[in-house]
């Protein structure tokens, strides 16, 4: 459902709107001394005409059928602000006054989970983009589900900057291939970048590259009122996704600096804006809002309650509100987890069976992989090619997917995943960053998860990966022992107000005899193979468990006495009291960490640590262990020499 356009364009007050926005972000970055005035100066013209287009409830943020809005630049925050404060958002003019401030709900780039109207946690440039894509598919599948309940469109506002970005022409390319027509985006293109002008590092046709991928491209002048809303209404009603490319100027209505790189990251200064604010025939007070300019945005509490109460009523003749609520409230008691045997598996495969049961329980469980679903054993069995269905292809582009799959968690309705090889999660890194910042509830498949991996070689054998990932705030780390243990691990992430990584292996292992185990995974570790009197505590993760109680038995037949401790989820661990953890590690006992990566992070708990001090090589995934020293056999030296 979608306002229709009731009167002619009244540039007069588009104008003033336009100012309006102009001039509060200036204001915002003045008072701050710092933040980017050249983009909210620039796209002001854009966005006063945008306003009329948009179709969303500021009284309710969260209304399912909203348009979804990106902002890739979110260096142009103080507009993104300015606006949602106008549109009658949970954003006051105190708000507004604390711009770039400690503890406010304005930091200096947008972040989902601290203002009320921002859909997305977008970071560095051209996340975004790939953002819009993941809402835009999101819809689609939507769509398939509800049938006409969903009807709304996904906007990107983005610049050169995302356009240069690799992950947003990844994004493009997937968009375009999966035909996302509800997706607009508009670039900002003013052709200036922080050193100078564009001209100085890109000159591709933009246009014509978007054609290529399949999009339908517009260009008008950014600052002309009617062909800006003749361009939306054009795109609103494509086949294919658009490009409306606004040609700009960065900093529009600068007095003396209209247009000059100079704007990008830096306040005008006191003098430009008293001149800026002169030449336009505005107030000097700061934060001077017109009552025209106040009436005509905060249009969109009035129209957006009257949107949401005939889509609810729709809603509600359809049939569709249990379901509804089914998709927003999954009840993951319902899902019916398998059992395994003793036999040896990977814990990839452990994970195929445990994702498939998932997604029959529950409607909202979606996601692919890079290319690589029958390596990293996630195709959803049965259920079907994305939209229509609960596989995506995401292709070979590992960065757009995550950023992709960061949307359509945020969509509301999904908890997705995505996979890849694990060593190639550096290329996720910055989505797996922004997922961890908007505590995004959904889910990283992450196989092939060391030396373990063979052949390949070092270039495919992760080594430094765990680390990192443990390092990130809010952010879980999951590498199962076996099969049971998986189940575990899938159960705290599901319980989880944070995305989590699961972390799995190539080689079969061993399934772990558990019946003297004491704790539980939901901890992050726990005594898989406990000891009375224990002399030494042994702990890994992964594939290394069946090592550490390998090496236990050897040093049994010693007659030296040894727990295992098996610890799936670091990051859980850290999360434990003292009472917990000398449950598990004994005090009188030394402690030795095997892990066949990096594993400095050990040292917060281990005397000493086992672990990889280079990077690996091509040989047979046993062969490697040994050569590297990931075995039972130096663990039990290392204990002997400790306790020596």
């Amino acid at each position: 459902m979608k306002r229709r356009d009731e009167e002619r364009l009244n540039k007069e007050l588009l104008a003033l709107a336009a100012n309006t926005i102009r001039f509060l972000a200036v204001d915002m970055i003045e008072n701050a001394a710092s933040g980017h005035p050249g983009m909210p100066m620039g796209l002001a013209d854009v966005m006063s005409v945008f306003s009329a287009h948009y179709s969303h409830n500021p009284k309710n943020p969260k209304w399912l059928n909203r348009d979804r809005v990106v902002f890739s630049g979110g260096h142009g925050s103080a507009m993104i602000y300015a606006l949602l404060h106008l549109w009658g958002y949970d954003l006051s003019l105190d708000d507004l006054k604390n711009f770039r401030k400690f503890g406010s709900k304005t930091p200096g780039h947008p972040e989902s989970i601290v203002t009320s109207g921002v859909e997305v946690t977008t970071g560095p440039l051209g996340q975004g983009f790939a953002n819009a894509a993941g809402f835009a598919l999101a819809e689609k599948r939507a769509q398939h589900l509800l049938g006409d309940a969903i009807d709304h469109k996904v906007w990107c506002f983005c610049g050169d900057g995302d356009i240069m970005e690799g992950v947003s022409y990844e994004a493009a390319s997937f968009a375009g291939h999966y035909k996302l027509n509800n997706l607009i985006v508009v670039y900002d293109c003013n052709e200036i970048t922080i050193d100078g002008r564009l001209d100085i590092c890109f000159s591709e046709n933009v246009g014509a590259r978007f054609r290529a991928q399949g999009w339908y491209t517009i260009e008008i002048d950014g600052h002309d009122y009617e062909a800006i809303d003749g361009a939306f209404m054009i795109a609103k009603n494509q086949s294919k996704p658009t490009l409306i490319i606004a040609k700009t100027r960065i900093a529009r209505g600068s007095a003396h600096l209209e247009g000059s790189h100079k704007t990008h990251g830096a306040p005008l200064g006191k003098s430009e804006v008293e001149a800026s604010k002169a030449r336009a025939g505005w107030s000097e007070d700061s934060f001077y809002i017109p009552k025209d300019a106040a009436h005509y945005f905060s249009e969109a509490v009035k129209r957006g309650a009257e949107l949401e109460t005939a889509w609810k009523a729709d809603l509600e003749k359809s049939g569709h509100t249990r379901f509804v609520n089914t998709l927003t409230n999954p009840d993951f008691s319902k899902i019916e987890f398998p059992e395994f045997d003793d036999k040896p598996r990977a814990t990839r495969d452990t994970n195929h069976a445990i994702i498939n049961a998932i997604v029959k329980a529950l409607p909202g469980f979606i996601g692919g992989s890079a290319d690589l679903a029958s390596s990293n054993k996630t195709e959803l069995t049965g259920m079907g090619e994305a939209p229509e269905g609960a596989n995506i292809r995401f292709g070979v582009r590992e960065h757009a997917m995550s950023a992709i799959t960061n949307a359509i968690a945020a969509y509301g309705l999904f908890f997705p995943f995505d996979s890849t090889f694990f060593v190639f999660s550096d290329y996720q890194k910055p989505a797996v960053r922004a997922a961890a910042l908007m505590k995004a509830k959904r889910f990283f498949i992450w196989t092939h998860d060391s030396i373990g991996v063979g052949e390949d070689g070092a270039t495919h054998q992760p080594i430094e990966q765990l680390t990192a990932f443990r390092a990130l705030p809010n952010f879980y780390v999951f590498r199962p022992a076996d099969g049971a243990e998986n189940i575990e691990c899938w159960k705290k992430a599901l319980s989880l107000d944070a995305p989590s990584g699961f972390v799995l292996s190539r080689q079969n292992l061993p399934a772990l005899d558990r019946k003297e185990a004491r704790g539980g995974a939901e901890k992050g570790a726990y005594l898989i193979a406990p000891a009375k009197n224990p002399k030494a505590t042994i702990i890994a993760s992964g594939s290394e468990v069946s090592i550490a109680i390998a090496a236990q038995e050897k040093l049994a037949a010693e007659g030296i006495a040894a727990s295992v401790v098996s610890a799936p989820c670091f990051d859980l661990l850290c999360q434990q009291d003292d009472e917990y953890l000398t449950t598990i590690f004994d005090p009188s006992s030394v402690i030795l960490a095997i892990e066949a990566a990096s594993g400095a992070e050990w040292f917060r708990f281990a005397d000493a640590v086992i672990a990889m001090e280079s990077f690996g090589a091509s040989a047979k995934g046993d062969e490697l262990y040994k050569r590297f020293g990931i075995t039972a056999d130096r663990a039990v030296e290392f204990v002997k020499a400790m306790l020596a």
